[in-house]
């Protein structure tokens, strides 16, 4: 992450002065709160999609379009079409991965 000087000191005009200035406590922790806003923000954004495309779904699942055709005609993963566009919920895929989830047995 590239950090910009006039994001960290928006209210120095000529940044050549910040080269000739001693940094102060105070700078040390604008720029650690800048740091952390920006760390939030970066993680806001690796949030999943509310909503997947056909493609999105197989690779999510590593399924074949077969295979993800039949999820859908069984009724196992809901969708929405608009046009020819097909959308899947992911918090429906999540839903369907649980409901599906088989526990571990023991070989003993």
């Amino acid at each position: 992450m590239y950090l910009h000087l006039k994001k960290l000191f928006p209210e120095t005009e000529n940044l050549e002065i910040l080269k000739h200035q001693q940094v102060t406590k105070l700078d040390l922790l604008n720029a650690l709160n800048f740091l952390v806003d920006e760390i939030k923000t970066s993680k806001k954004e690796e949030q999943p999609k509310k909503w997947l495309k056909s493609s999105e779904v197989k690779s999510l699942l590593r399924i074949s379009p077969g295979t993800l055709q039949n999820l859908r005609i069984n009724g196992t993963l809901t969708y929405t079409k608009i046009g020819g566009i097909i959308f899947y919920s992911y918090e429906e895929i999540l839903k369907v991965m649980e409901q599906n989830k088989v526990k571990a047995t023991s070989n003993e």
